[in-house]
């Protein structure tokens, strides 16, 4: 049974797979304004660098549509007041603010054009830009999947399939690949605290794709590596900079140095719009701080930590580059050191 579309474009709204809500139920959201996509990136309704840019794209045409004036400029002025707003959901993946960019694009491309007609061509490009990244995920899993040999079991962290894109995936699209390809694979998941990408959503879609799998807690990653359980890992990122350093889901750090100790290759898949060349290294990446009851409550429903402690979660850290062994894209596969060979094919 294959994973259901994360974000789709239907009569007009912007339906979105609510993931707060698996794996206990598949349940959409129907937008019908950019504000209710927004919540549902900030509320991690939909998530993953590639799926939000997605859904910033999408809610963008959507709130050009509602634009209801005839003046160009007043026009130019609202749809940037929808831009800042969906800018300003989740700091750290820079899909969001490069879809973002690929819709102002339309405005910048075609100044003369009729309002009317600049709204369609908003709808195009949002349309075009998810069709785009299904694309390009089938393309890295292919050149992903090279790296993967029969009878590997791969550990993977967080959440990096189709429900983090807007189709098959990227880590998890390398690993549909290689199944596809008829090797006998086995998928160590993490289960990824506090907000558990790992367990409620990766573990369903390798549960939906009948790919072999077990899950693990995020403390036994080591364990398993020590005990020669581990031939490669692979994960996803969310915004990767100019030197290779890698902004990834919390936790991902911890796993890159225990590869790193134990001689196990450490792969991260993203397309190149992840990449941001304007920061030289992984300490420029913005890291974004959430909300301290995904830490004290489970899942935000049952306390499992003393009221009024002081609390820190920042949902993402930073991955040196000497810790990974190669960066999977659409374009190949590089050494972090050698991402400047990627800018100079854009």
């Amino acid at each position: 049974m294959p994973t259901p579309a994360t974000i789709e474009w239907a009569e007009g709204n912007v339906r979105i797979l609510d993931q707060s809500r698996l794996p206990e139920e598949v349940v959409y959201l129907h937008c019908r304004d950019y504000q209710c996509v927004a919540r549902a990136i900030t509320d991690l309704k939909i998530r993953g660098a590639p799926a939000i840019g997605i859904a910033a794209a999408m809610g963008v045409a959507l709130g050009a549509q509602s634009i209801s004036t005839s003046d160009p400029q007043n026009f130019l002025e609202k749809f940037q007041q929808i831009c800042d707003i969906l800018s300003a959901t989740r700091p750290t993946a820079v899909n969001l603010t490069w879809a973002i960019g690929q819709m102002n694009q339309v405005l910048v491309t075609h100044p003369d054009e009729k309002i009317s007609v600049l709204k369609e061509k908003l709808v195009q490009k949002a349309l075009e830009l998810h069709q785009q990244d299904i694309a390009i995920n089938q393309t890295l899993g292919k050149a992903g999947a090279e790296l993967i040999r029969d009878g590997n079991t791969i550990l993977t962290h967080c959440n990096a399939g189709s429900l983090a894109t807007g189709g098959f995936g990227t880590a998890l699209g390398v690993i549909r690949t290689s199944q596809m390809q008829g090797k006998k694979i086995n998928v160590l998941v993490d289960e990824t605290r506090p907000v558990f990408q790992g367990s409620r959503l990766t573990a369903w879609e390798l549960q939906q794709d009948q790919i072999p799998m077990t899950l693990i807690t995020d403390s036994m990653a080591g364990t398993f590596m020590q005990k020669g359980k581990v031939h490669l890992c692979i994960v996803g990122a969310d915004r990767i900079a100019a030197n290779g350093d890698v902004a990834n889901k919390i936790g991902t750090y911890s796993v890159a140095v225990l590869a790193h100790h134990h001689g196990i290759p450490f792969y991260v898949a993203a397309p190149i719009s992840t990449i941001d060349f304007s920061l030289a290294t992984g300490e420029q990446i913005p890291i974004e701080e959430r909300n301290p009851e995904e830490v004290t409550h489970w899942l935000g429903r049952h306390r499992v930590a003393p009221a009024g402690i002081s609390v820190a979660n920042p949902a993402f850290d930073v991955t040196p580059e000497r810790y990974i062994t190669a960066i999977i894209t659409e374009k190949g596969i590089f050494p972090p050191r050698e991402l400047s060979r990627l800018k100079e094919m854009l």
